[in-house]
């Protein structure tokens, strides 16, 4: 009996021209983790609501860990969190997440993601996004996918303008002890299928669907 019988999300995988998604092992959880430790974003501004950069490398690191696990305990059909490990040449670069609540009544998923510091700026943030939103809306027919930033997070906006995201409100937040907007985004199946560019492929979704919520 494998893990793959209990655990069906071992093996979905989601592949672009560069890069694959799945589910971390030990040792790409551990490179990512070190891949944390050695910095997400530049450290004079924070992108996160929950400032888990905001600590020495060690601590940072470690909370990568506690989080995987952390989803991967509590996960249920009407409440989870995929957050998916991203490689590119089999070495990992960040990683990438989509979630929901009630998808199988609701149909709206929530997506997150970062990149370590030394793979910002070469596209890969939009071709992990794409490929998470072909699962939702291709894979498990979703209606609606959410996303936000805030004002000043150009990179993350940038992405989702390409994407085909429209503006859907603010939030007031504090970071760091200051007033902040969060720009909250919505992209409906419609306008995911005008903004489609990036090639998706999918595997081992059939097995997972119950893990979905969905039959």
């Amino acid at each position: 009996m494998s893990l793959l019988t209990h655990w069906p999300l071992t093996g979905l995988r989601l592949t672009t021209p560069r890069l694959e998604l799945r589910l971390p092992g030990p040792e790409e959880l551990a490179a990512l983790a070190s891949l944390a430790a050695e910095g997400v974003h530049d450290p004079a501004v924070q992108p996160f609501t929950v400032a888990w950069t905001d600590v020495a490398p060690e601590p940072r690191a470690r909370s990568v860990l506690q989080y995987h696990w952390r989803c991967w305990g509590v996960w249920q059909p009407e409440n989870w969190e995929l957050n998916l490990v991203v490689l590119q040449d089999g070495v990992v670069v960040g990683t990438q997440g989509i979630g929901a609540r009630d998808f199988a009544i609701r149909r709206e998923v929530h997506t997150g993601s970062w990149l370590g510091r030394t793979h910002h700026g070469r596209g890969l943030g939009t071709e992990m996004r794409a490929a998470v939103l072909d699962l939702a809306f291709a894979g498990l027919d979703a209606r609606h996918a959410t996303s936000g930033a805030y004002a000043d997070n150009t990179a993350s906006l940038g992405v989702s303008g390409k994407l085909g995201y429209r503006e859907d409100g603010v939030e007031h937040h504090v970071v760091r002890g200051r007033a902040a907007v969060l720009r909250r985004l919505r992209l409906t199946s419609d306008q995911w299928r005008e903004h489609r560019r990036v090639p998706v492929t999918i595997e081992g979704l059939r097995e997972c669907l119950p893990w979905f919520g969905l039959g």
